[in-house]
């Protein structure tokens, strides 16, 4: 698919692809997970076509999750190590939710939120499926006993909630900055969004030559 000209990639093909794949898995999770969760959510099972198969795709969804997880840390660990910028970042975030720039240190190419987020999920993603493991009972029942299996199943749903609370956050944030969907359903931004929202990931792509506007021009298609 063309961009628009003028506009920066922001992901590539293989990125969304990998993103939309841990995206559905998650979602499936979710639902499977919730309808086993307690009886008054049992009837999201029907999006599995009931109880049991909701119970044995349960599973083989959260491989592929971890799989596919790995995928986006394999590709963006780099990008999302903390730094100080971070720190500053966060003292300033009464000034980033009333979407006021003045005060907020420059962003690279994710912000302490989003590595917040990337980073919880990297915790998580592998927790849920090490006890998840525990808990599957048709393959490793009969490795463990009751106690820790009931351990298990306890963290594999704390961190579940967890992750649903986090999932939360990261779709409401993505939804909240405008432009931030289309950087991963079509995988550009304009170059007035990446200079409001991640100034220094933008300097970082004029410097290597990387990005075509100019810094006048992006100032003003920002509204500066």
């Amino acid at each position: 698919m063309t961009r628009p000209r003028g506009t920066l990639i922001r992901n590539d093909t293989v990125t969304r692809i990998n993103h939309w794949i841990t995206a559905l898995c998650f979602v499936l999770l979710m639902i499977s997970g919730l309808s086993m969760f307690d009886p008054l959510l049992y009837w999201l099972s029907a999006f599995f076509g009931g109880g049991q198969w909701a119970r044995q795709a349960h599973p083989w969804i959260g491989i592929v999750l971890l799989i596919s997880y790995s995928g986006l840390i394999i590709q963006f660990w780099r990008d999302n190590l903390w730094n100080m910028d971070d720190v500053r970042w966060m003292m300033a975030i009464r000034r980033v939710l009333a979407n006021e720039e003045e005060g907020v240190p420059e962003v690279a190419r994710f912000n302490a939120g989003q590595k917040f987020v990337f980073w919880s999920m990297a915790i998580l993603v592998p927790v849920l499926f090490v006890t998840g493991l525990v808990i599957w009972e048709y393959y490793f029942g009969t490795w463990t006993s009751i106690p820790t299996q009931r351990a298990a199943l306890l963290i594999h749903s704390l961190c579940a909630i967890g992750a649903i609370l986090i999932w939360i956050v990261h779709v409401y944030a993505a939804i909240w900055v405008r432009g931030s969907m289309r950087a991963m359903t079509q995988g550009y931004v304009t170059p007035g969004w990446a200079w409001r929202h991640h100034r220094k990931w933008f300097r970082s792509l004029v410097a290597t030559g990387s990005s075509g506007p100019r810094p006048n021009a992006v100032r003003r298609e920002a509204g500066e």
